[in-house]
């Protein structure tokens, strides 16, 4: 009983750690342009400059891939999984299974 109470206790503390995530600041950083950026460590980065990142961000939003999912896209159950959105070469393939083609 002591192992069970112990091994519980030691994987909810693992838990507790991992659930926090690390506080780094984000890095200011200079592009070859010379226009200056944050680099945060997630991989994720913007534009120091409010108004290029505005522009910036009106440019992304046009883009298929950074939109929400469509009514039409097929796949991704619960946000896991690939999303395959309309004119995508597997969208609307049907089955592999040569059986039930």
């Amino acid at each position: 009983m002591k192992t069970l109470v112990g091994t519980l206790l030691l994987l909810g503390a693992g838990l507790c750690l991992a659930a926090e995530p690390d506080r780094v600041p984000p890095i200011e950083a200079v592009t070859s342009d010379g226009v200056p950026v944050r680099l945060f460590p997630n991989g994720r980065w913007e534009f120091v400059d409010t108004a290029r990142a505005e522009a910036a961000r009106k440019v992304a939003a046009d883009y298929p891939e950074n939109q929400v999912r469509s009514a039409e896209a097929q796949g991704g159950l619960f946000g896991v999984g690939r999303t395959l959105m309309p004119g995508d070469k597997d969208y609307n393939r049907g089955s592999l299974n040569p059986k039930l083609r």
